[in-house]
């Protein structure tokens, strides 16, 4: 059963354009996915105000008989304009490729290839598909950096930044090609410009802290950003908990050139079951055997204070992942869910994730996946989209089938 329809921006040679992509759903027993459209053409639109007019007064496109399209036309404008997770410039891909094959970048550039290979295949562009299958490298994009990194990597960056040098440019043109601003209805578009138009002033207002009265609301000056960092924070390395159904554990973590570090080796984490038992391992950290952390400049200050019995381990609410309780709230449904714990669980299980190498987090967690979408809905409710609908059989499962994998990886002191 579908789950979602979701505004989407595309910058495109003739300007920035939204329309409407609905990700994969099934359906009767088969798989579709589909773009705002009518046979061969992609309807997009200058701004929400225009798409939202299509929509409200449309009799017949391509999303016309997907199962959550009656909801569609009752939103109102600011409910269609594509948020930033959502925007993507297929025109800037050349400055992406032109970076260094950081996080961010391959995050990016990710993101849009899975677009437009979304694209190629609904709308049949087999020139597209010959661009992007000619080349391992922009397969290799959703797994991260890792393709990336070495000699190996390097040419493997070095092959896909000349293929978008040569190739890009056919790629751009066949998907501006499809795109088609349909008629109108001017009465209903006068109605959602004057939407879209209050929508930018009451954002402007908001902006800059002015209520509809005119004053302007309390700054909060009594935020300390010169706090002390303490211990932890002066050698950059993080006490962390991970509380399970059955245990809560301690380990350490830090971030050396925004990749995460955990205290352990080969993708499995030093554990122990009290802050106590930790700071006596870190007496004697040989016994730990190969360890990751070891790489931290700052590791023999840790390892000095801890001999001396000078070591607190204190974790923060920041560094507390607590995943048990969130399987049940799943099945209740997105509202059910409590944000900030999923958001720190979800953290911490892209985290192991990209230090262990491994791409099933990133895979599960794409909103092109339903638990990927159930997530991103929770964290941010108030994004200009649909909500996932029950049941929520598919998103348990997945999830707790990232909870298993994590566990695994806990050796346990």
């Amino acid at each position: 059963m579908a789950t979602d329809i979701i505004p989407i921006e595309l910058g495109l040679p003739q300007g920035d354009l939204v329309t409407l992509w609905a990700p994969r759903w099934r359906e009767d027993g088969e798989e579709w996915e589909a773009f705002l459209g009518d046979e061969e053409d992609l309807f997009a639109f200058p701004d929400a105000a225009h798409l939202a007019a299509y929509v409200r007064t449309a009799e017949q496109h391509d999303l016309i008989d997907h199962p959550s399209w009656s909801v569609v036309p009752e939103l109102n404008v600011p409910e269609l304009i594509p948020d930033d997770d959502h925007s993507y410039d297929l025109v800037g891909v050349p400055e992406l490729v032109a970076e260094e094959p950081d996080s961010w970048t391959i995050g990016e550039l990710a993101e849009i290839i899975g677009i437009v290979r979304s694209l190629a295949d609904v709308c049949e562009l087999d020139e597209v598909h010959e661009v992007l299958d000619a080349h391992e490298g922009f397969s290799l994009l959703q797994q991260g950096r890792l393709p990336f990194t070495g000699r190996e990597g390097a040419k493997l960056w070095n092959d896909l930044s000349a293929a978008v040098s040569e190739k890009w440019d056919t790629v751009l043109d066949v998907i501006d090609d499809l795109v088609t601003v349909p008629d109108i209805d001017k009465a209903t578009l006068d109605e959602t410009t004057e939407e879209l138009a209050a929508f930018h002033e009451e954002s402007a207002e908001s902006e800059a802290g002015v209520d509809k009265e005119g004053t302007r609301a309390d700054s909060d000056d009594d935020v300390d950003d010169d706090a002390p960092t303490g211990f932890w924070g002066e050698v950059g390395i993080d006490p962390i908990k991970i509380v399970t159904t059955n245990n809560a554990y301690f380990s350490l973590r830090c971030y050396l050139d925004d990749e995460p570090i955990f205290l352990g080796a080969d993708g499995r984490i030093d554990v122990f079951t009290s802050e106590r038992a930790l700071a006596r391992q870190l007496a004697d950290a040989g016994e730990l055997g190969d360890n990751d952390l070891a790489e931290m400049p700052t590791w023999p200050d840790v390892v000095a204070r801890a001999t001396t019995g000078d070591l607190d381990v204190e974790v923060t609410d920041v560094n507390t992942y607590v995943l048990a309780g969130l399987d049940e709230d799943i099945t209740d449904g997105p509202t059910a869910v409590d944000p900030n714990q999923l958001d720190l669980a979800v953290e911490l299980l892209a985290d192991v994730a990209d230090w262990a190498g491994d791409d099933t987090v990133s895979e599960a967690l794409a909103e092109s996946e339903r638990l990927g979408w159930f997530a991103s809905f929770a964290l941010k409710p108030d994004l200009n989209r649909l909500e996932p609908s029950p049941p929520f059989d598919e998103e348990l499962a997945a999830w707790q089938k990232l909870v298993n994998d994590l566990e695994d990886r806990l050796r346990v002191h």
